[in-house]
């Protein structure tokens, strides 16, 4: 603690960074765990015959936020792969990405780096169908690409290392990064694939449409079941929930500290002016003592108590100047607080 009873600046900056990052963990915590009731709140609707008459009757013909799964089949001409024969698919994306090692100049270690040089999205529009052929019954899949999951295939994964001289290893080193080579990665969403929609329904004229929902929910187009998407979101809405605890108790570890020693400072302030308030009672009563005795008490004084009256005579020094009662109080090993000498005996002295 600083003078005064203040925190130092190490203690407020650790109770700052503390309470800040306890705040930023309870707002991902209030989000995923928003994300989580409305998952669980979603309407699960069936892609069948009925599925028209439901949207019929519902408010705007829309289900704000509805759960269906069905099978990919797309409207017009598929996406087809680049490097796999005969892989069909409505989205395709294709990815360079770099990877090289690079010097840490704090902890003396190579790391790894990696940065995506180009990636390029290509779409086509689809539908999702039963899983059943003969209903007729088609959901239009919108926007996908704006879904917060789009469960994407990896199809096709080739890494190209760097060919390197030996002079390109030795500038490598003075420079500080050394190129591992090129990944190529092709990701598609194939046909046929069994995907879960999480999204707005809406009976749009005589197409029936999901899309990203208005109330700021999530968008999931998942190649899981939703019972698992579910499950997925509420483990996550449970690991944020103990970071959050976690570092909310570490906090009120740092304030509850600080709050000690600033008792513990105000304690013994608190001690110390009791101790100088008695100190100038008895100085003011030794005065009016000294005033009405002539200035004898104050000759006889202890030192030390400046109350009682000497009554000790240290040895082998010889000097008069405690009480009985001070000399107990004195230190082992004792010593003449008048000129620092060890006290081997004591002896009484009586005033007559």
């Amino acid at each position: 603690m600083e003078g005064g009873g203040r925190p130092s600046a190490v203690q407020a900056a650790l109770l700052a960074a503390s309470t800040a990052l306890t705040a930023l963990l309870y707002s991902v915590y209030r989000q995923k765990a928003r994300v989580a009731r409305g998952l669980q709140g979603a309407r699960r609707v069936r892609l069948d015959g009925e599925l028209r008459a439901v949207l019929l009757e519902a408010p705007g013909r829309c289900v704000p936020y509805a759960v269906i799964e069905g099978v990919v089949q797309s409207i017009k001409e598929t996406l087809s792969s680049q490097f796999v024969e005969n892989c069909k698919g409505v989205v395709q994306r294709l990815t360079l990405q770099e990877h090289k090692m690079v010097w840490n100049r704090t902890t003396h270690l190579w790391n790894d780096y990696e940065k995506i040089i180009h990636q390029r999205t290509n779409t086509t529009p689809f539908d999702l169908v039963p899983q059943e052929d003969g209903t007729g019954v088609t959901v239009r899949v919108m926007k996908p690409l704006d879904a917060a999951e789009l469960s994407l295939e990896t199809v096709y994964e080739k890494f190209h290392p760097s060919v390197q001289s030996f002079t390109d290893v030795i500038g490598h080193y003075i420079s500080g990064e050394r190129p591992k080579g090129i990944q190529e990665t092709e990701q598609m969403l194939k046909v046929g694939t069994a995907l879960t929609g999480v999204g707005e329904l809406v009976l749009d004229n005589a197409t029936i449409k999901l899309q990203p929902p208005k109330q700021g929910m999530p968008y999931y187009l998942s190649g899981v079941d939703f019972d698992s998407l579910l499950q997925k979101q509420e483990s996550n809405v449970c690991f944020w929930k103990i970071l959050t605890v976690v570092f909310g108790f570490a906090t009120c570890a740092v304030l509850f500290f600080i709050l000690r020693k600033q008792y513990r400072h105000h304690r013994e302030r608190r001690h110390l002016r009791q101790m100088q308030d008695e100190f100038r009672q008895a100085q003011e009563r030794l005065m009016r003592e000294t005033n009405a005795e002539g200035g004898e008490t104050l000759k006889n004084a202890c030192v030390i108590c400046l109350s009682n009256i000497k009554s000790c005579v240290f040895l082998e020094c010889g000097h008069v100047c405690s009480c009985k009662e001070c000399y107990r109080a004195l230190p082992e090993p004792k010593k003449c607080p008048i000129c620092r000498q060890a006290i081997s005996r004591v002896v009484p002295l009586y005033n007559s």
